[in-house]
């Protein structure tokens, strides 16, 4: 019961710290995201076991040319290098393979494409025809949460088909088609509260967030088991570090910054 509320006080917190900042303004939001990247940057550096500090230096220049810049040409360079790091990473967790990171170059590399990049669409996301909407940002949000709740519920009461054991033993077949079920629900209520896209578009949208996420869940635990650790981190007291919390965002982030800006 005890850690149920350490839990449940944590989680209420950075619910409502990361809906304040996007509120507030565009430069707060950009501002937590910049903070979460480097503690998440650290976490995956104790993890990997990286020495070095290129991926700090590296995430502040990453920072800096979107700031700048964000509609640059490099941007695209940087969403297709991103993309297809996520889908080799995909292909390595469902042919079991393990992620090679041996060299300090190797570990750097993964860093950036796994991580850095990830925040770079995470930060651009609410930005849409270069503007800031930040009720984009929240609706995204609350499709992730709703699909990670619902997992979690379904899973707990009716799981009995493991997804994927060899990585996440917890996960179930029937907790990932309930979170998927919701979210789309959760997308048909807010078409009906946010007119920036259509009911098709905010379907897409939870699909991508659904699959995607939860595939970077998945990814995440493969790099926490492999580093044989239980959680990225201890920043949040009940639910790990902070990539513990952002993974599935993160992962999703660049497909639906994709759909959104060349689909759509």
């Amino acid at each position: 019961m005890r850690n149920l509320l350490r839990r449940s006080f944590s989680g209420i917190i950075y619910v409502l710290i990361f809906i304040s900042a996007i509120l507030f303004s565009k430069e707060s939001y950009m501002a937590l995201i910049a903070f979460f990247g480097f503690v998440a940057v650290w976490e995956l550096s104790k993890m990997i076991q990286l020495k070095s500090i290129g991926a700090y230096l590296l995430f502040g220049f990453s920072l800096f040319l979107i700031i700048k810049r964000p509609y640059n040409y490099a941007i695209n360079i940087i969403l297709a290098i991103n993309i297809a790091s996520s889908l080799f990473l995909i292909f390595q967790l469902f042919k079991k393979k393990e992620i090679k990171f041996k060299t300090e170059r190797d570990k750097l590399g993964l860093t950036i494409r796994y991580l850095i990049f990830s925040f770079c669409f995470l930060i651009l996301l609410p930005f849409v025809n270069e503007e800031y909407r930040p009720y984009i940002m929240i609706s995204i949000l609350i499709l992730i949460w709703v699909n990670d709740s619902f997992a979690f519920l379904v899973g707990k009461n009716f799981g009995k088909t493991k997804l994927f054991v060899s990585v996440s033993p917890k996960k179930t077949i029937e907790g990932f088609i309930g979170g998927f079920v919701f979210s789309l629900v959760a997308a048909y209520f807010i078409s009906r509260l946010n007119n920036d896209f259509s009911l098709l578009n905010w379907f897409i949208i939870a699909t991508i967030v659904s699959v995607i996420g939860t595939i970077g869940d998945l990814v995440e635990s493969k790099l926490k088991r492999q580093a044989k650790i239980k959680d990225s981190g201890n920043i949040m007291p009940g639910h790990g570090g902070i990539l513990d919390r952002l993974d599935s965002l993160l992962f999703a982030a660049p497909f639906v910054y994709l759909y959104i800006n060349f689909i759509i």
